[in-house]
């Protein structure tokens, strides 16, 4: 494709948004921690640019300043406007770098999934003066188009004689052929005006219709906080909070929440649907909810948490008291990658966790069994608040949203974190001891081997869904003869190890924080009988966060610490240490292949992120055991290569 240069629109004022923008022009307004412009230049900087235009007026040196410490700043020209010259004039200010080849105009407040590629190449393939990017928007339409997608008028009504005629609303992004500037008079003008002035003396402005795609228009308050929950869903996360926030003791957060850096958490407050801004201050026993926080101000947000393709259904099948006759505000919660689905149910009178899953579904009939059996023997899992007469669905107590995972994005101070660990290990040792010895009193959870057969579907699990689905690589017949004799090895050598209950995916997004930095236990549904090394690695080597080094190994030395002093002389303290590497191998193959799966086959690309660190700690382990897996050793170096 031909180079070409881009132009992005930054120097409007943002007074639909105030007071958001009464500190902060728009466009650096932040979105995960990153200001609104920088995610378009993400997208820009995919395309052939050679030069990327921005222009400002508003608070321009914030703007300059953003720019020069911007990893795009070798690519940045800047054209600041004294006075504002509008869309057209804007374009007309920068022509000296704009003339000679297209140009793409991309709108600092639009954030979309749009594919500009094919815009420049239906641009480039045509004789078109102006290529648009449009889609079906109500509450935008004003760009009239006739059956050849070209445009003819622009406005809210109807031009005369338009039976023909359909409305589209354009999306801030364009293609520009260098001749348009031409049509641009000196000074402030309007580009619609120089489009209309095309359109008549025979110029084509053409569109592409790119409905269907993710597009937000960040011109409002509530449209901020809706760009700001969709680029949490395309994480996968539920909260985002600056590593330089603190959270103190009591601070709750729910359903979903963003702490940008700069803000002040005092503790002893609640943050539910709620974007905290730099400068900032959540006071003690605030309770900030549906609403945007900046230095002095709060806006309310209009959020619409129900779910109402589920609502009916839900409030159907509802059965404790609690709720009923309540009308119970009800929300999809989870971004994990399993297929049953849990929604918070919230009244007046309280709240909890309905279960859905399918009917006769495995899974849904060991979670209540095991309930029911953990509680008995003192593990901090959710209360079984009632069973539905309808097989697949139950109602479990309200851990709230706080998982070790979202706990540990605060700054927290390394003891504390020791701490909690502490807590979390604490509870693996009660699993892996006092209901281990009672495991009879459930048959279904005693039957369920964690052996060689399940052991060696994981590693071939790997191979299919991470070394060849995710990564494409093909194994050489003969690295995989030895690969797959390795496979069995290392499942034997695992196989062979003392066994108890292992909650066998003990890692941070399955232990939830309460009041008082409390651990309690979820998603054990798949619990079997297996090495407990396999969860001590889960939770020690999670690639959801990475424990410095030395802090690993005093949790370890805790754990083994809390088995000894219940087990005494019975406990095989040797046979586990040998056991830890063969099973963080295990594991680590596991999680990777999970993420290719779930990545690949379910869409969720967000499991993606983790792989970086799944891989390297299977890189460490390869080589601390390069004796006797030399293949898989091989394969991991493959891995490597093509990352």
């Amino acid at each position: 494709m031909k180079a070409c240069n881009a132009f992005v629109v930054a120097a409007g004022l943002g007074e639909r948004l105030r007071p958001l923008t009464t500190h902060i022009p728009k466009p650096l307004l932040p979105l995960l921690g990153n200001p609104v412009i920088e995610s378009v230049l993400d997208r820009v900087s995919g395309l052939p640019v050679k030069r990327i235009g921005i222009n400002m007026h508003y608070k321009w040196e914030m703007i300059r300043d953003w720019a020069s410490l911007s990893r795009f700043s070798d690519k940045i020209t800047l054209f600041k406007e004294v006075e504002l010259l509008g869309t057209g004039g804007a374009l007309r200010n920068a022509a000296p770098m704009l003339a000679g080849s297209p140009f793409l105009v991309h709108n600092a407040d639009i954030i979309s999934d749009i594919d500009m590629n094919h815009l420049l190449e239906v641009h480039n393939s045509s004789q078109n003066l102006v290529t648009l990017a449009v889609h079906d928007f109500s509450a935008y339409s004003n760009v009239w188009i006739d059956s050849g997608n070209r445009l003819m008028s622009v406005g809210r009504n109807a031009p005369s004689g338009s039976r023909t005629l359909r409305s589209v609303a354009f999306t801030g992004i364009a293609v520009y052929s260098p001749d348009f500037l031409a049509l641009l008079p000196e000074g402030a003008s309007s580009v619609v005006d120089a489009w209309i002035r095309a359109v008549s003396s025979g110029h084509c402005i053409a569109t592409v219709d790119v409905t269907g795609c993710s597009w937000t228009d960040i011109g409002s308050p509530l449209s901020y906080a809706e760009a700001v929950r969709e680029a949490l869903a395309r994480e996968g996360e539920q909260f985002h909070v600056s590593p330089a926030v603190e959270c103190p003791c009591g601070t709750r957060l729910e359903g979903w929440a963003v702490l940008e850096n700069g803000c002040m958490i005092k503790g002893g407050n609640s943050i539910r649907r709620s974007v905290v801004l730099k400068g900032a201050v959540v006071e003690p026993g605030a309770e900030l909810q549906d609403a945007i926080a900046g230095p002095g101000y709060i806006v309310n947000i209009s959020t619409d948490p129900v779910n109402h393709s589920i609502a009916e259904e839900a409030r159907n099948i509802l059965f404790l008291k609690e709720f009923s006759g309540h009308n119970p505000e009800i929300t999809l919660i989870g971004f994990g990658g399993s297929d049953r689905s849990y929604y918070r149910l919230r009244t007046a009178a309280g709240s909890g966790i309905l279960l859905k899953s399918a009917v006769a579904d495995p899974d849904y009939i060991r979670q209540i069994a095991y309930t029911v059996f953990f509680r008995r023997h003192t593990l901090p899992v959710p209360l079984l608040l009632a069973k539905a007469d309808k097989e697949g669905e139950a109602l479990f107590e309200d851990l709230g949203d706080v998982s070790l995972y979202v706990w540990l994005k605060c700054c927290r101070d390394p003891k504390k974190i020791e701490r909690v660990y502490q807590r979390v290990l604490d509870t693996l040792v009660t699993l892996h001891t006092r209901a281990t010895e009672n495991v009879a009193e459930c048959r279904i959870l005693e039957a369920r081997l964690f052996d060689y057969e399940h052991l060696r579907w994981e590693t071939d699990y790997f191979l299919e869904r991470f070394v060849a689905g995710l990564r494409g690589i093909g194994i050489p017949d003969a690295l995989k003869e030895g690969l797959l004799k390795e496979f069995d090895l290392l499942a034997r050598t695992v196989d062979s190890y003392s066994k108890t209950i292992v909650h066998r995916d003990f890692q941070s997004q399955n232990i939830m924080i309460q009041d008082r930095d409390t651990p309690r236990l979820i998603d054990y549904q798949g619990a079997r009988i297996g090495p407990p090394a396999y969860d001590l690695v889960s939770m020690l080597w999670d690639p959801y966060y990475q424990l410095e080094g030395e802090m690993r190994c005093r949790l370890v030395q805790y754990y083994i610490g809390g088995m000894r002093s219940y087990l005494g002389r019975n406990w095989g303290e040797e046979e586990f240490i040998r056991s830890m590497i063969p099973c963080r191998l295990q594991r680590h193959m596991q999680a990777l292949g999970a993420y290719g799966f779930l990545a690949r086959v379910k869409g969720k690309a967000y499991f993606l992120k983790h792989v970086p660190r799944a891989l390297l700690y299977l890189t460490e382990e390869t080589g601390a055991a390069a004796a006797e897996y030399p293949c898989l050793s091989e394969v991991v170096k493959l891995l490597n290569d093509k990352s």
